[in-house]
């Protein structure tokens, strides 16, 4: 990069670290590798509020589901030297479980399994993730579940479950530890010496940036008690992730195929195309492909983009739970390609007054499914569903996206109030705009999953609504509150550490009334709560 171009990225990396160097909290740092160099290397904020400890090239983060790309890795070295084949069942491997013996390893890496997700799992019986839980309890959790959310490899569902258990595979035909694995076969021959795997989060890791959520009264230590494995369980660094990143170029370990190992799709059953790969999400941006993974965790936020063709990567990590580093690198990476005659310019907004009339909730009650889109008087709109609000991108046939990297989920207006939603796997959904209500009648009672372990109570709350309160095998939960959204489809409100989730829930009724609560969440699907 010409050394005028370089003093212009630094520029424009700067102004958007800007916020974060006028707040004497938590913060960020961006890196820019081209070429094989480091080129840009920045951070705004601090590393430790309490200590007034500055975020430098030497701090650590937990970048929590970045490390999938590095389990995965794992496996596919194993596969390479046979002692494991891809399309082995994973059940083979993990009898102890009892999963499903239509599940290979392959399924496991492509998010297509159909596995429930372990956090969820013990979410829906009370515990976040801040309970002090278990590796075995996690365990014990998915071996109870008798039900996938899909058949395997019909449909993409994002699932910490899958890159635990590749873990667990990984360590039984190796004979090592997951974290001696990594250190011995990756980090320590890459020169990757602030890189490690940490399973217990209480552990001290020297220059270890504390993670920080925001309060009304201000910064807070954002708790997190749960295990890591191979699902999220590495701390690491701009400096290491760049040389991450050349060994993806180089391919010094693990060979020339490596990379291109860790991008291949696999399509669904129905030939569709799945854009989560192994580890990795491949997806398109102003014409040229993108592979990346964020890591999402309480208090830190990672993104890892590459674009192999132009030999640039961006790498953005916080320590503050409001930051969005998924944004801040797909502006950096804009800086980088302004001006390039080859890339295709950002499409252009329509006026907010054509746009206006999509922002609204919707519902399909027959699921229960709900979607909210907000249109803001400035800025990308964002489509929200199950609590987690995604940037809108605007695709070429005027549908609006939610630009996460590791899903479809576009938005196309059939009518003034109805809405047609397109997720993975071609499967779509028609909303219509939800009606105001009351909460539907005869809710209060206790309800039970076998399989989640749980009970929920339904109870009435001081002002006059409804609440949730969950318990399980480790945990008894705070309430969550009842929201109504049209007729029997209500959202139940959980607070969350990652973010504020709902689940969208149906009441069941039958002889005598409300019979029980069908519960659709994020990662758990149409899950029956029975009236006990």
């Amino acid at each position: 990069m010409p050394e005028l171009d370089l003093m212009l990225l630094e520029n424009r990396v700067d102004a958007l670290l800007a916020g974060w160097r006028e707040q004497a909290g938590p913060g960020v740092t961006i890196g820019v590798v081209q070429e094989g160099r480091l080129a840009v290397h920045r951070s705004a904020g601090l590393a430790n509020i309490e200590h007034r400890v500055p975020i430098g090239p030497q701090t650590r983060f937990r970048i929590a589901s970045v490390s999938k790309q590095f389990t995965t890795s794992a496996v596919l070295m194993l596969a390479h030297e046979g002692r494991l084949g891809l399309e082995d069942k994973a059940a083979e491997h993990l009898p102890e479980l009892g999963l499903d013996g239509r599940i290979t390893l392959a399924h496991l890496m492509h998010n297509t399994s159909g596995l429930r997700d372990m956090l969820e799992l013990m979410r829906q019986g009370g515990a976040d993730l801040g309970t002090p839980v278990t590796q075995a309890e996690l365990l014990e959790a998915i071996g109870r579940q008798r039900r996938l959310n899909f058949d395997p490899g019909t449909r993409y569902l994002y699932s910490n479950t899958n890159f635990l258990l590749l873990g667990l595979i990984a360590e039984h035909v190796s004979g090592q530890p997951l974290p001696e694995f990594l250190e011995e076969r990756i980090f320590a021959p890459l020169g990757m010496t602030a890189t490690l795997m940490t399973p217990d989060v209480h552990v001290s890791v020297p220059d270890l940036a504390t993670g920080y959520r925001k309060l009304e009264c201000g910064w807070a230590r954002a708790p997190h008690a749960f295990p890591v494995g191979g699902e999220g369980g590495l701390v690491s660094c701009v400096r290491d992730l760049a040389l991450w990143d050349r060994n993806l170029d180089t391919g010094r370990v693990g060979g020339d195929w490596l990379a291109s190992a860790l991008r291949q799709q696999t399509p669904f059953t129905n030939g569709m195309e799945n854009r989560y790969a192994r580890g990795q999400a491949v997806r398109g941006h102003r014409g040229l492909q993108t592979v990346s993974h964020g890591g999402l965790w309480p208090g830190y936020r990672t993104e890892f983009l590459r674009v192999p063709a132009r030999r640039t990567t961006v790498i953005v990590i916080a320590n503050a739970a409001t930051a969005e580093p998924n944004l801040v690198a797909h502006q950096v990476l804009d800086a980088i390609l302004d001006g390039d005659p080859a890339v295709q310019k950002l499409p252009s907004w329509p006026p907010r007054e054509d746009l206006q009339p999509l922002a609204g909730r919707y519902v399909d009650p027959a699921v229960p499914a709900t979607l909210d889109i907000a249109i803001p008087d400035r800025g990308a709109p964002t489509i929200t569903t199950f609590g987690l609000a995604a940037g809108a991108e605007m695709l070429p046939d005027g549908r609006l996206a939610a630009a996460r990297s590791n899903s479809l989920l576009a938005v196309r207006a059939l009518d003034r109030d109805t809405i047609e939603v397109e997720e993975d796997a071609g499967a779509t959904l028609v909303m219509h705009r939800a009606a105001s209500g009351p909460l539907p009648d005869g809710l209060a009672g206790e309800y039970a999953n076998e399989e989640m372990a749980s009970v929920w109570t339904v109870c009435a709350t001081r002002e006059g609504g409804l609440e949730v309160v969950a318990r399980g095998p480790v945990a008894r939960g705070q309430p969550w509150p009842i929201e109504a959204v049209e007729g029997d489809v209500i959202r139940i409100h959980i607070p969350g550490l990652v973010w504020p989730a709902w689940y969208d829930a149906l009441a069941v009724r039958g002889e005598g009334g409300v019979t029980g609560l069908l519960v659709h969440a994020g990662r758990v699907k149409q899950v029956l709560y029975t009236r006990k």
